[in-house]
């Protein structure tokens, strides 16, 4: 068994029984990751969590210059980043939202 494979079991654990709680900690970390490879300023990268509704709204600021790279040609790397991170999600067993903001 890998250190990989102790670390994720031990995420397992952690996340205890579905409380309805919005807890996603591999959703937000597989977020900020990908936004901040994509941006020049990754440390003005900010992920916001909102669970005030039933579903988990992550919203996602970065500078002023970085917006056009995180959107993408017709949002097409938004979406991309939407789908990763609803993948990740999934194993944290929420659903998210996300929402790029000025």
């Amino acid at each position: 068994m890998s250190d990989d494979d102790v670390e994720m079991d031990e995420l397992d654990t952690d996340m205890g029984d579905d409380d309805g709680g919005a807890d996603a900690p591999t959703a937000q970390a597989v977020l900020k990751y990908v936004v901040s490879a994509l941006v020049e300023d990754d440390e003005a990268v900010q992920v916001d969590v909102d669970d005030s509704k039933r579903t988990l709204q992550l919203e996602v600021r970065v500078g002023p210059d970085d917006m056009g790279r995180v959107i993408g040609r017709r949002g097409r790397v938004a979406n991309a980043i939407r789908t990763l991170t609803r993948a990740a999600a999934a194993r944290d067993g929420v659903d998210v939202d996300i929402e790029f903001v000025d």
